[in-house]
């Protein structure tokens, strides 16, 4: 079994900025590519950032400049820094990995909870 927890988000007013985690637990021989989405009330669930294993990123226009992913591979965890805050970026922030649960076994997708970004302009 596997699973995603993700914590660090919160009200913000814009301009501010908030931390993302997502730690991945379980049995994991190797996670791939590891990544941010959100979703906003009435849209349909958009990338924010992706991270590969060996550290090549993957940003949203919306987000390039102002947000920055990491992971340390040690620790099966995955960031998400967020700067200059805007109205905009309110929403649902899923974390999402590609996890190895055994030598051989191909890669299979996880989805944390999700954790609520709300910023007040």
């Amino acid at each position: 079994q596997v699973k995603l927890v993700e914590s660090g988000g919160g009200l913000v007013q814009a301009g501010g900025s908030l931390r993302l985690s997502c730690a991945a637990s379980g049995t994991i021989f190797s996670i791939d590519a590891m990544g941010w989405y959100r979703q906003a009330p009435g849209k349909q669930r958009e990338l924010v950032a992706s991270i590969g294993i060996g550290g090549t990123t993957n940003y949203a226009n919306s987000v390039r400049g102002r947000f920055t992913i990491s992971r340390d591979n040690a620790e099966n965890t995955v960031y998400l820094q967020m700067h200059s805050l805007k109205a905009e970026d309110t929403a649902v922030y899923y974390c999402n990995a590609a996890i190895v649960r055994w030598l051989l076994d191909p890669p299979l997708d996880y989805w944390g909870q999700g954790t609520q970004v709300t910023v007040s302009s």
